[in-house]
C-alpha cells in the first residue's frame, strides 16, 4: 500500500503511522510549574538524539503541562520507564487538571534531583537530570494544544547500581517498556551482541 498523510486515505481502520516507528522508548518526563508544583506524564515520542554531551528529546502533542513546564523553568527530568510500574504510567497519563500532582495520584513517590528541580519517581532505575537546550515548534491541529519538541542536555545522570552487570548497563534487569502501534506496548528482556566489524571481514 501506499498513501500521502494529509492528503490520501489510507483506507485501513486506524492510522498506521506509530506502529510502522516502532518500538519507541516511552520517557516518563518529571516537571515542577512556575510554582514549584509536580507534572508527571509518559511520552512514547522520546529519545537519545545525541551523545557528546548527552542530550534526550520528548515531543509533546497535546500535554500542555509539560510542554508550559519546561519553557518556564528551563528544566525537566527523563525517567526510562521499567516494565514493573505499567499500571503506574498509565495513571500518568490521565487528563488531571492543571497543578492537581500526577505522584499523588499514581501512588507514586517523589525523591529530589541533584541538578535540577523537578523531582526522581522512586523505583525507577534511570533518571535523567535535564536542561532545556531547544523548544522547536511543531504543526498542532489544535490552537489550544500547542505541539513541539523539547530538547534537554543530560547534567546528571542516575543509574540504581542493581542494574549494573560487568561494569554496564543490564537492561534486561528492570525491561523498559516500550511503545509500538495503537494500544500496543513491549517490553526488552533479552539482547544480543554483534561486532559491527563482524560484518567487514
Amino acid at each position: 500500500m501506499f498513501y500521502e498523510p494529509g492528503k490520501t486515505t489510507h483506507n485501513l481502520p486506524h492510522d498506521p503511522f506509530k506502529a510502522c516507528v516502532a518500538p519507541r522508548p516511552i520517557g516518563w518526563i518529571s516537571t515542577v510549574d512556575k510554582a514549584g508544583r509536580p507534572n508527571l506524564a509518559p511520552y512514547s515520542f522520546f529519545n537519545a538524539v545525541h551523545g557528546n554531551p548527552p542530550m534526550v528529546m520528548f515531543s509533546s502533542g497535546g500535554s500542555v503541562d509539560s510542554l508550559r513546564n519546561t519553557r518556564d523553568t528551563g528544566e525537566f527530568v527523563a525517567a526510562v520507564a521499567p516494565k514493573s510500574m505499567l499500571r503506574e504510567i498509565n495513571f500518568c497519563s490521565a487528563p488531571l487538571p492543571p497543578g492537581e500532582d500526577e505522584f499523588e495520584y499514581a501512588g507514586l513517590e517523589k525523591l529530589p534531583a541533584t541538578c535540577v528541580k523537578p523531582h526522581l519517581i522512586k523505583g525507577v532505575p534511570i533518571h535523567m537530570e535535564c536542561e532545556v537546550f531547544q523548544i522547536v515548534e511543531l504543526p498542532s491541529a489544535n490552537p489550544e494544544k500547542p505541539c513541539a519538541m523539547v530538547i534537554g542536555t543530560v547534567v546528571g545522570l542516575h543509574i540504581d547500581d542493581a542494574i549494573i552487570r560487568d561494569g554496564m548497563v543490564d537492561i534486561t534487569l528492570f525491561e523498559p517498556l516500550a511503545r509500538l502501534g495503537y494500544q500496543e506496548y513491549a517490553s526488552i528482556s533479552e539482547t544480543f551482541t554483534v561486532k559491527r566489524e563482524d560484518f567487514w571481514k
